[in-house]
């Protein structure tokens, strides 16, 4: 089912665009503005510069530019690579999470093999869509979810080992093409949405084979070192509601029934939860509360400050669904709201790229 390839990358030379660290950033759609500068302001050739250009004519030249003067060099063969990133989750708790980076063909929807589990807005794809075009490369991967276990992480040293916000990222390698056991695969998108429908839309417009293929990274379920986390919701106003009053938030969340969703509502320093239906993740329920002006966040401290701070008149509290929840949606055509699950860590941008 899933067509996937090694590819011939395009990578920084830190000889001439200096340390990795300067280079590599987090995706494009968790930088906010104080970050972006901090970015811009690391390195000329920072990743940031080609995701978050002020247009996408400049991205272009600056890539064409890198690529001339030995800042980005090519690969001589194409290789698929092996990602590990060490990390500490908001829980406190130390992991490594792991996963096969390498070329895959877009398929639509429709086709079965790469199912999404969050709806999109038009929005941040028309921009993607005009930087993909100027640039024809992918500078992001999308993070993808395979039900199993993968093997062939090369030994040795890695080829590639930088630190980006606390996480340790290393690169191998690879001298095999990718594991046969992608080729019966169906992938579930955890992170990029937006990036992968924009690659859809690209080779629809283009038509080349090359336009069909992306850069990914292909997480296997089976290992302890993939996590999600919630993505609690902070509020400008929510309708009044009935719940069952907690002494806490924590409390509160601990307590909701297994198998049902549900959520906890903190407003005026008090908290009810409140319970929904079978079969559905927290954030469903959220979204039927109705809230407005919303703002999101993985931090609980973060959420109740807003209120208690009077930034915000309400704080609801979600817990993460299961990743056989989210599977089983998508199996079924159905998707999440938008920011109904946390990956973390994310995906680092700058490691390798993706010429077409």
């Amino acid at each position: 089912m899933a067509q996937v390839s090694p590819f011939r990358a395009v990578r920084y030379d830190e000889r001439r665009a200096g340390p990795l660290a300067s280079l590599v950033a987090p995706p494009y759609d968790v930088i906010d503005a104080a970050a972006r500068e901090r970015y811009l302001a690391a390195s000329p050739y920072n990743v940031v510069h080609l995701t978050l250009a002020d247009d996408e004519s400049s991205a272009a030249a600056l890539w064409q530019e890198w690529l001339a003067d030995g800042a980005l060099v090519s690969e001589n063969d194409p290789a698929c690579w092996w990602l590990a990133q060490e990390y500490v989750g908001p829980d406190g708790v130390s992991r490594v999470r792991e996963g096969l980076v390498c070329s895959l063909r877009a398929e639509p929807y429709s086709a079965r093999v790469v199912l999404p589990h969050e709806r999109t807005h038009a929005g941040p794809k028309e921009g993607r869509l005009r930087l993909l075009q100027a640039l024809r490369a992918h500078v992001e991967p999308i993070f993808l979810l395979y039900a199993g276990r993968l093997e062939g992480r090369p030994g040795g040293e890695p080829d590639v080992e930088v630190e980006l916000e606390g996480v340790q990222n290393r690169l191998w390698r690879m001298q095999l093409d990718a594991p046969p056991a992608l080729a019966d695969a169906a992938l579930l998108i955890a992170d990029g949405h937006h990036r992968y429908e924009t690659a859809l839309a690209f080779h629809a417009e283009d038509g080349t084979e090359e336009s069909a293929w992306l850069l990914a990274v292909i997480v296997p379920t089976e290992q302890e070192g993939l996590t999600i986390f919630p993505t609690h919701r902070i509020a400008a106003h929510v309708d009044e509601v009935e719940g069952r009053a907690v002494a806490s938030v924590e409390d509160g969340l601990a307590a909701l029934p297994s198998g049902r969703s549900g959520t906890v509502l903190y407003r005026a320093g008090r908290a009810i939860a409140i319970e929904g239906e079978p079969g559905e993740p927290d954030t469903a329920l959220v979204d039927r509360l109705g809230p407005v002006g919303v703002e999101y966040t993985p931090d609980i401290a973060k959420a109740l400050a807003a209120v208690d701070s009077g930034t915000a008149e309400a704080a609801l509290l979600v817990r993460p669904p299961s990743i056989e929840l989210v599977r089983e949606l998508a199996e079924r055509g159905e998707t999440m709201p938008q920011k109904s699950t946390y990956f973390y860590p994310k995906l680092p941008s700058g490691l390798v790229f993706h010429p077409l």
